[in-house]
């Protein structure tokens, strides 16, 4: 049994059995991995990978429990990989993030601005995505942290850590009947069609809870992933806005009225999350601090030695998280 076979099956697994896509992400041919994990198979004496002619058409039983031990296997290595540059190469290396538009778009850049400068041998690389697809990637070690919204709490391995609360804003152009409104009910919001976020993006969870306590029933006539994209929309007339207040810019906005939703909805956290077991080099928790000033070094450590959910609740509870 070689490491390499062990990197083959599992990159092949996450890339819904596909050896040929598998085979351009390694730079390396696809009868090599498919000689590779047959002679895997062959010692091993179970198939990983059930088959249709030549295709791989699902995981065997058998295989989810290889795959499994394997993904730990790997990630163990990487954790030695990490290690050792941190002791040759302290400043030097990369770093991965998944995340949506809006953390992206309006809560990063200071961030990152700040971590360039200060680690200008670290390669940072970003993924967008939906939140289920961030809290997989983290999940699955592909990516070094997820921040989110939604989703995390989805995932077992991840160790989750809140950063900072945050809310809504209702956006409506300057001649709109709500804009002298000051704050309107929910009752009001509901009469008017509504453009704002995909189900399961940004917090959107918040507002079917809101108006389905009420018993109301909003009319959403178009959602977006994308906060740029619903003020588009606003401004054609389609509907009032509801986004996360951060992706209101005054001057860039000047022409839509960002009324506060805080009095209407219940507040969001968004949190960001690893792999538990992950070997964290020093860069990285200066990345978290940075985004979260009180997840100290001390604090991510005691929070990674924390094993149950509620258990991370009731320590994180005696934080009060910046209100973004």
């Amino acid at each position: 049994m070689k490491l390499q076979q062990l990197r083959y099956i599992w990159e092949v697994a996450h890339h819904n059995l596909n050896v040929s896509a598998t085979a351009q992400s390694l730079y390396t041919s696809q009868p090599g991995i498919s000689k590779q994990i047959r002679l895997l198979e062959d010692e091993l004496g179970v198939q990983v990978f059930a088959r249709s002619g030549k295709h791989l058409t699902q995981v065997t039983p058998a295989g989810e429990e290889v795959l499994r031990i394997a993904g730990e296997i790997l990630a163990r290595v990487d954790t030695i990989k990490q290690l050792a540059q941190e002791h040759s190469a302290p400043d030097r290396g990369s770093l991965s993030i998944a995340t949506t538009h809006t953390q992206a778009r309006y809560a990063l850049p200071p961030v990152i601005e700040t971590f360039i400068a200060r680690y200008p041998g670290v390669s940072l690389h970003m993924h967008q995505g939906t939140p289920l697809q961030i809290s997989e990637k983290a999940s699955e070690g592909s990516v070094d942290f997820a921040i989110a919204t939604e989703a995390l709490e989805l995932f077992g391995n991840l160790l989750m850590m809140p950063c900072y609360r945050w809310n809504r804003c209702i956006l409506v152009p300057r001649d709109h009947p709500l804009a002298a409104s000051g704050e309107p009910s929910l009752e009001e919001v509901a009469e008017h069609a509504i453009v704002t976020y995909v189900f399961g993006f940004t917090g959107r969870s918040r507002l079917d809870e809101a108006f389905h306590a009420r018993g109301l029933k909003p009319r959403v006539v178009f959602t977006a992933t994308d906060a740029d994209v619903i003020k588009t929309y606003v401004r054609l007339g389609l509907g009032i806005g509801i986004i996360a207040h951060m992706a209101y810019e005054p001057r860039l906005d000047s022409d839509l009225v960002a009324l506060d939703a805080s009095h209407l909805f219940a507040p969001s956290v968004t949190s960001i999350g690893f792999r538990r077991g992950t070997f964290l080099r020093g860069f990285m928790y200066d990345f978290i601090e940075g985004f979260a000033p009180h997840l100290t070094r001390e604090v991510v450590d005691h929070a990674g030695g924390l094993s149950t959910r509620d258990d991370l609740e009731t320590y994180f509870s005696q934080f009060e998280l910046p209100i973004y």
